[in-house]
């Protein structure tokens, strides 16, 4: 068999990939489910919010009648770690086109106490049942073709803040945005990337939870060090992405007070606009 053909026959597909085991919760009762945070998609010690918000994002689409996240709003008030935790939700309206929940996710700390990690409000629908009318002057970003572009494995060694989220990535970082990996970087708060998961899955409006929080931070290319943890994160899904990679371009233009905003764009192959995000995130200055 071709070497190509053998790769494509390993592909990951969608319902059947590390990333759908990973965010798998099981119903306990009505509204409540069990999962296990794996170490898998951590970023140094702490839990991807990225990879958070799909697992809470799968909760409610078990939850709700409507199959898909529309838009779901994240607040992140402690650090999860990898490890048993509990999701439970609750239908908070249900509507003929749209569905709303809330979701929050708890662990246990050292003494035995539930913790609230996370809390989200999401409203869902149907996304195939959109009409196809689109008036836009968004324009995907301008990124150089994926073979003139750099992922983790390209570099020498390890880059400082590197993470076990990157071995099940496909990022492809534009090199215009890795001032910061050379020790230069450029202080324009952008960051852009070709994006998709390691073992081929593709894309569905799910994962697009995880591609908006799921590149280096704009403030590596501030000239800022460290780890950047998100306060809040508001995603919209707009459509289910065609097969193929992803383009993610992140922007901040205002950071102050030590906090700063990342604005996301998510492009997929067919040059459509698929999800959008604003976060909110802490840094550390000095």
């Amino acid at each position: 068999m071709p070497e190509a053909a053998s790769a494509a026959a390993v592909r990951a597909t969608i319902g059947d990939s590390e990333f759908d085991r990973d965010t798998a919760v099981t119903p306990r009762a009505p509204g409540v489910y069990d999962l296990d945070l794996s170490a898998g998609w951590t970023i140094i010690n702490a839990v991807n919010g990225g990879y958070l918000l799909a697992v809470l994002g799968r909760a409610l689409g078990d939850a709700l009648p409507h199959p898909d996240p529309f838009t779901i709003s994240a607040h992140y008030l402690t650090a999860s770690r990898p490890g048993p935790a509990v999701v439970r939700t609750e239908t908070v309206r249900t509507g003929r086109t749209l569905s709303t929940g809330q979701a929050s996710l708890f662990q246990y700390d050292d003494e035995g106490n539930e913790v609230e990690r996370i809390r989200v409000l999401a409203s869902y629908g149907d996304l195939g049942a959109l009409p196809d009318d689109v008036r836009t002057s968004a324009k995907p970003p301008v990124i150089p073709p994926m073979g003139q572009c750099f992922g983790p494995e390209d570099g020498p060694a390890p880059v400082d803040g590197s993470s076990a989220i990157a071995d099940r990535l496909m990022l492809k970082l534009d090199p215009a945005t890795l001032g910061w990996a050379l020790g230069q970087p450029s202080g324009r708060g952008e960051m852009r990337a070709w994006f998709g998961l390691a073992d081929g899955r593709d894309a569905d409006p799910l994962s697009l939870l995880l591609a908006v929080d799921a590149l280096p931070p704009t403030a590596f290319e501030l000239g800022l060090k460290g780890w950047v943890p998100t306060v809040e994160l508001t995603a919209h899904v707009r459509c289910r992405p065609a097969p193929g990679p992803l383009r993610v371009s992140i922007t901040t233009r205002n950071l102050a007070g030590g906090f700063l905003e990342e604005d996301a764009e998510v492009w997929d192959s067919a040059d459509r606009l698929v999800a959008q995000s604003r976060q909110l995130a802490r840094v550390r200055l000095g």
